[in-house]
């Protein structure tokens, strides 16, 4: 008999996140987009005039910021709402209004980049002196003025920005596709019984023990993939041709250059992270020789990239245990992480669990009343760490909101995994520092292995096939199927090496990711990784004055560059250290499992 997915009906309160401390009612945001469009019939009334005096300048500012204010709780409202129940269309047509009033905001302000950047440098510095409240957005300036050889002229800035809701479509359509319209036959285990297969459950699938049921999960899952796949890569495409046509637009050598210029983070950190990766394979496939091993396999696929390596230890964990064990496992960041952990658990800024059309995967989303998160909690010791990692996310924007300034509040992306990362390193620490079981322990390694694979290799494999595509691309290369298929077979071989069989179906992996809509994200995901675990060592090693450090990058927002907030806090990303020394503990930690599991 399949497992049933409760509608979310039938969920009590306590479970799903608290929308209504953003609006009470779905009435309350109409009238507040109303309030937004009225606010953007303020804008051209300073059109030409930004460079005039100080005073319009710090008046524009704040008009700017208090739009962007109300645009962002209003997306975060559509957005969660839609998030909930990807099939009901009055969500989705709400956020595509906000996503076009976005698209005009942007476009009616679209004078202003130019005119600010028009301002000569002595006459801005005297408007910063002479104006109260223009000299908090002085780094605000200094951002802005470094692109200036990227800023087009107003009528071209105009134009792009018209164009921002068309940028936009590949990601929504790849959103709606798999989230709304795919569904899954039910994956058989070895006893004929059948399982529920859907964008939730397919992980924690691929974890059980019986190869069969994993089997089937897997061949299940990519089936409908390989049915569309002309149609998802058409749509990759079409996602890798708009971020070419606007790096080349800002007159930017690259797509990758354009991605990381605006959060000031050098593109030789994203090629030192796959250089020093790829030097260090040989870890990975020493990894794949011993799960191979351990399960008694002859051969291992892909499907068995998940399967538990220690019999009789996995058990169901009840979310309220969960929250315990993150609240305990985070304790060395001390009572005031503590508290505001524990205001978020008490005060519904979690929907918990996977209901019918609800988005799948998890995510936090920083809205300034509080963060929301998003999970599909399924009582796995995998969905407990995405617990740590998504809270980790949550308590990073709280710190920003409330120690910074609107214009400062939102951290740049390439910081934006550490914090949840550090939070998962220091939760399995503190599981494997209270276990004294042989098997525990060797299935919490395993556990941790398995991150630092997921994590640090899978999401670098990610980026280098996203680099590639963007450089095919502009050699003019069609992005079909088969070049897709093609190139992520080829990496996927390099990565896991020989003693991995690469079943036919992993060559649709590229059409199941959904950060390959995100404009070279992923990269940031494994350098947080290894920012993480340099920071956690040192939280851990050396207590409070870490922890003081630590909290202050969390409170930095973008306050100040993304490399330098990370040096304050003890690590460098500009040097190869960091991702160099994560990967020397994966070594470590698998020398220790393969003693652990040896006879």
């Amino acid at each position: 008999m399949a497992e049933t997915i409760l509608e979310r009906s039938q969920r009590p309160e306590r479970d799903l996140w608290a929308l209504e401390d953003l609006y009470a009612t779905d009435e309350a945001w109409e009238a507040d987009f109303t309030a937004l469009q009225a606010r953007l019939d303020e804008f051209p009334a300073y059109a030409g005039r930004l460079g005039s005096s100080g005073e319009t300048l710090l008046a524009y500012l704040r008009l700017d910021e208090a739009v962007s204010l109300l645009l962002d709780k209003l997306a975060n409202y559509a957005q969660r709402r839609s998030d909930e129940d990807t099939r009901v269309a009055k969500y989705q047509a709400m956020t595509d209004r906000v996503t076009a009033v976005w698209v005009e905001a942007a476009s009616r302000t679209s004078f202003a980049v130019p005119e600010l950047l028009a301002i000569p440098d002595g006459t801005l510095e005297r408007y910063l002196a002479e104006t109260p409240g223009l000299e908090l957005y002085r780094r605000y300036f200094q951002r802005l003025r470094r692109r200036r050889e990227h800023v087009l002229s107003p009528a071209e800035e105009k134009l792009l920005a018209a164009a921002g809701e068309m940028a936009q479509a590949p990601d929504a359509i790849y959103s709606l596709f798999a989230d709304a319209d795919l569904t899954f036959q039910d994956a058989v285990d070895s006893r004929g019984q059948r399982h529920a297969l859907t964008q939730g459950t397919y992980v924690s699938l691929l974890e059980r023990p019986d190869r069969q049921l994993r089997r089937s999960a897997f061949e299940n899952y990519y089936a409908p993939y390989g049915q569309f796949r002309n149609t998802v890569a058409a749509v990759l495409s079409a996602q890798v041709k708009q971020l070419q046509f606007y790096a080349a637009a800002r007159k930017y050598p690259t797509p990758l250059d354009a991605a990381l210029d605006g959060t000031e983070v050098p593109t030789s950190v994203y090629r030192s992270l796959i250089e020093t990766v790829n030097r260090n394979l040989d870890k990975l496939h020493r990894y794949v020789a011993l799960r191979r091993k351990l399960l008694g396999l002859d051969e291992l696929h892909m499907y068995d990239v998940y399967a538990p390596l220690v019999e009789g230890v996995r058990r169901k964990i009840p979310y309220e245990e969960a929250r315990q064990t993150v609240l305990e496992g985070l304790a060395p960041l001390g009572e005031a992480y503590g508290a505001i952990l524990r205001e978020g658990f008490a005060n519904r800024w979690i929907d918990v669990y996977e209901n019918p059309g609800k988005r799948s995967g998890a995510y936090s989303a920083g809205a300034r009343v509080h963060p929301y998160v998003l999970l599909n909690y399924n009582g796995t010791l995998d969905s407990q760490f995405t617990l740590a990692h998504e809270m980790g996310h949550a308590v990073h924007s709280y710190l920003s909101n409330r120690h910074q300034p609107p214009v400062y509040a939102d951290y740049v992306i390439f910081v934006a995994e550490v914090a949840s990362t550090c939070n998962e390193a220091l939760l399995m620490e503190h599981l494997l520092g209270r276990t004294t079981d042989r098997r525990e322990r060797a299935s919490l390694l395993n556990h941790f292995l398995e991150q630092f694979k997921g994590t640090l290799y899978r999401q670098t494999m990610f980026a280098e096939f996203e680099l590639r595509m963007g450089e095919l691309n502009a050699q003019g290369v069609p992005l079909t199927a088969e070049t897709l298929c093609r190139e992520y077979r080829a990496l996927n071989a390099r990565y896991f090496g020989p003693e991995m069989v690469l079943d036919e179906q992993i060559d649709l992996e590229w059409a199941r990711i959904p950060h390959f809509y995100y404009n070279y994200y992923v990269f940031q995901y494994a350098t947080g990784y290894a920012a993480a675990i340099a920071l956690s060592r040192r939280i851990l090693r050396e207590g409070a004055p870490a922890v003081a450090d630590y909290l202050g990058f969390l409170s930095g927002g973008c306050s100040r560059p993304p490399i330098d907030l990370l040096r304050g806090a003890g690590v460098d990303m500009t040097t190869a250290a960091p991702v160099q020394d994560a990967l020397d503990l994966f070594g470590r930690l698998l020398d220790e499992m393969e003693q652990l599991t040896e006879g």
